[in-house]
């Protein structure tokens, strides 16, 4: 009898030992996901997720979408959205999910020691991982004197030359509020209203398509992002790329502001269930193998100073950036919109 006692307690004892073995083995799997709401649209970010997942162990979960569709998602949810971590390009879309309260707030001593200020919420809410700038592109055989600042863009000396995106275009808004931020709401609006009047047709299309017009002849002047010009010089962009040599290019402001950034952002979800997870992927996209990617895999600028460059980022040259704090660009957003609607920009 005392052996059946003996037996019966092993047996309970294995299968406490068992139970205790699933438990922690939830708990692992519970720790070992991070759910990604991104609006980052690149093949190229693949070798980012895979090796973040080598790394840690941890499984990426990735739902992806045009940023308001996924910021609307995370409001839908509320407490019970899965979202972990929420990635998107341009600052004014991430400060929308902060102004809606999506966004809770990171103290990571990797995340402030590797980024600078100027590229992260002065709370921790959100984090720039990645750069472009918004500068100029002209075409070398047209345009002798090109315009040197974001101001000369309004001289009547470039009437019927230049081309750009329309008032909609999260980029444009995000260059208009930091013309606000640094020059007032007036001087804003005279300066949208005379670069609309010197425009060599209706604002339309991405900024591929304001590249091409030079490439065409139609446009003497493009207001782009310098990442879609290195792709044309990394990579055979139809249209653009056989016309490289054509065109040159204008970091402005380099004797005041600087050139004017956007970003790549992240930031946690205010619900994330899988917090530490999240804040690991966060200070994962501050090393230097993963700013490298951002460059060299998208013709991005890294957000860590030190970062070598890919070859077509660094073709473009060296130049000054403005190194305001984009949440004081982001609060003109909606300001910027009133004025292109007031000025007639489509």
């Amino acid at each position: 009898m005392s052996h059946n006692i003996r037996r019966r307690k092993t047996v309970f004892g294995a299968a406490l030992l068992t139970l205790s073995l699933m438990a922690s083995t939830s708990a692992v799997l519970a720790k070992g996901e991070v759910n990604l709401y991104s609006s980052r649209h690149y093949d190229t970010d693949e070798r980012l997720y895979s090796d973040f997942e080598e790394q840690t162990g941890i499984t990426i979960n990735r739902i992806e979408g045009n940023a308001d569709e996924l910021i609307a998602r995370m409001e839908a949810e509320g407490a019970n959205s899965p979202a972990d971590v929420l990635l998107t390009v341009d600052i004014s879309r991430v400060v929308r999910a902060e102004e809606k309260g999506l966004l809770s707030s990171v103290d990571s001593a990797v995340l402030n020691a590797r980024l600078p200020q100027h590229l992260r919420h002065p709370d921790g809410l959100w984090f720039g991982f990645s750069q472009r700038s918004r500068i100029f592109f002209y075409d070398k055989e047209r345009v002798e004197t090109p315009p040197a600042t974001y101001a000369d863009l309004a001289k009547p000396d470039y009437k019927g030359m230049i081309c750009a995106r329309s008032s909609t275009n999260t980029y444009q808004i995000s260059l208009l509020s930091s013309i606000i931020a640094h020059n007032g709401e007036e001087a804003a609006t005279s300066w949208a209203k005379a670069v609309r009047e010197n425009m060599a047709r209706a604002p339309q299309g991405g900024d591929t398509d304001q590249l091409r017009g030079i490439a065409s002849g139609e446009c003497g002047i493009a207001i782009s992002n310098t990442y879609y010009f290195a792709r044309a010089i990394r990579t055979d962009v139809k249209g653009l790329s056989a016309s490289i040599d054509k065109i040159g290019w204008v970091f402005p402001d380099q004797s005041g502001n600087g050139a004017h950034m956007n970003i790549s952002a992240g930031a946690v979800a205010a619900n994330a269930p899988h917090r530490e997870n999240a804040i690991k992927f966060l200070e994962y996209l501050t090393s230097d193998a993963a700013q490298q990617y951002f460059s060299a895999g998208n013709d991005e600028y890294p957000a860590v100073s030190g970062v070598a460059l890919s070859p077509s980022v660094a073709k473009l040259g060296l130049f000054r950036q403005d190194a305001i704090n984009l949440s004081t660009v982001a609060n003109n957003a909606a300001k910027a919109t009133e004025i292109f609607n007031a000025v007639g920009w489509e």
